[in-house]
């Protein structure tokens, strides 16, 4: 009786979960709305002062998004003296809502991430998962991958889509 084997373990395949990308912790959104005159209008000395007064400790190590739900023009100034209030105790700060802070967040940890322990090798981006990935993500992943690897593939190990395939390694 012949034995069984696992041809996906014995292929070399190293797959990759988008998912790993997706920042751990949830957003806190920072409304500028809140620190506006009658929701509005920003009055420079009004301002800083209710900055000054906020619990910035509320945003220990979170992920911060910085909106502002009001109809009002804000400076750009506004949103650099929040981020200077901010910045010693968040994980990280962005700008927009949620879903725009998170695609900030997964493009810059793709961006962060070390493609050279990739170098050569056989790698399979995950096709499925418990959460949504978006178009955006398998973009950056495949900018960053395509340069040092042997080979590109989409979906799971036992069953894939070739994407790339490193033609000087063949020829080699």
């Amino acid at each position: 009786m012949d034995e069984l084997r696992n041809k996906v373990a014995e292929s070399g395949l190293i797959t990759l979960d988008l998912e790993d990308f997706i920042p751990k912790k949830g957003f806190v959104l920072f409304d500028l709305k809140n620190f506006l005159y009658m929701e509005l209008i920003l009055k420079e000395k009004e301002f800083r002062v209710m900055l000054d007064e906020h619990q910035w400790d509320q945003y220990q190590n979170k992920w911060v998004a910085i909106i502002c739900s009001a109809d009002a023009i804000i400076p750009m100034w506004a949103y650099m003296l929040v981020v200077s209030k901010l910045i010693t105790v968040t994980t990280d700060i962005y700008v927009g809502d949620e879903p725009s802070a998170q695609k900030n967040a997964i493009i810059e940890n793709i961006i962060k991430f070390n493609a050279e322990d990739y170098r050569d090798k056989r790698v399979v981006v995950k096709g499925c998962g418990d959460k949504e990935i978006a178009e955006y993500a398998y973009v950056e992943i495949s900018k960053k991958l395509i340069p040092v690897v042997k080979s590109l593939m989409y979906g799971e190990p036992c069953s894939t889509v070739p994407v790339f395939k490193n033609k000087k390694q063949q020829e080699g």
